[in-house]
């Protein structure tokens, strides 16, 4: 029960990897604010929750969609007015937005992709900040993926919106740690949600050959399970993690629950990080002064 007592916030609650990060989050002890766009089937996934909760475990929810700052703030007060204070912020929201190569995609929606992806992070951040800030404790937890360490062709806005979720995450880990406050991301592995769908629908001409055929053998195989990115996503916002911060932590492949013994060797590098390739990393003799 390592977040016994502790009250979360997740965002994209409603359905995938948000409603499995909220289940463990319940399971290890805490109580929850969950919130999405679709208010139906919201409410349909706070009903399963709450009858799973254990004696003093709260769930409530907020439709929101985190792209609007106004209800953004609104959820932030709802939640402060119902709990008095909450523990950790997990930013799971987002969207593949439109499939395609850069040209071909309809520009309203690559930005509504961006502004859900990326701005649906840092302004729930940023809500959160002072309150944080006002106890000296916290943690904020972004959902990464694949987008963010890998070029992918077709999918231009979920890559660079995730690729800047990473990078923000290790900046703002710096601007607060002073106050206490770990901020991390998490690549959940290659999950069969609804976004994989999405993809094998849109068809190999719009993502790329290579990238369906991949999407559908995950599918086939089944994916990693959401319990993996969910049960990482819960420890960072536990007191377990306390000092582990400005990471990319790969769920699947990272011991992420070792990252306490290795503190002291975390602390400073750029072990888990976003970080530019040179030659010699890759045992070329070229490309220096």
């Amino acid at each position: 029960m390592i977040l016994k007592d502790r009250i979360v916030l997740v965002t994209g609650a409603n359905q995938g990897l948000g409603l499995a990060i909220a289940q463990a989050c319940l399971a290890e002890g805490a109580s929850l604010m969950l919130c999405a766009r679709d208010a139906l089937r919201l409410n349909e996934a706070a009903g399963r929750l709450k009858a799973k909760a254990g004696q003093g475990q709260i769930v409530l929810h907020h439709p929101c969609d985190v792209s609007v700052p106004a209800e953004v703030d609104h959820l932030v007060a709802e939640t402060l007015q119902a709990f008095g204070h909450f523990d950790a912020l997990v930013n799971n929201a987002g969207v593949y937005g439109p499939l395609g190569t850069i040209e071909t995609v309809d520009w309203d929606d690559w930005c509504q992709a961006i502004s859900i992806n990326l701005m649906g992070t840092v302004y729930p951040s940023r809500a959160v900040l002072p309150h944080m800030k006002a106890r000296r404790q916290g943690k904020i937890v972004n959902i990464s993926g694949g987008g963010a360490t890998n070029p992918l062709p077709g999918i231009s806005a979920y890559a660079a919106s995730k690729a800047a979720m990473v990078r923000f995450s290790e900046t703002l880990a710096l601007e607060v740690k002073e106050y206490g406050i770990d901020v991390n991301a998490v690549a959940p592995g290659a999950l069969d949600t609804r976004l994989l769908d999405q993809v094998i629908a849109a068809g190999p001409e719009k993502v790329g050959a290579d990238f369906h055929a991949r999407m559908k053998r995950i599918k086939a195989e089944g994916g990693t399970p959401l319990s993996v990115g969910a049960s990482c996503a819960a420890w960072l916002a536990s007191p377990m993690a306390d000092g582990i911060t400005g990471r990319l932590i790969a769920a699947v492949w990272d011991p992420w629950r070792d990252l306490p013994a290795h503190k002291a060797d975390l602390e400073g590098s750029d072990i888990y990080t976003l970080r530019r390739i040179v030659p010699k990393d890759r045992g070329q003799d070229w490309g220096e002064k």
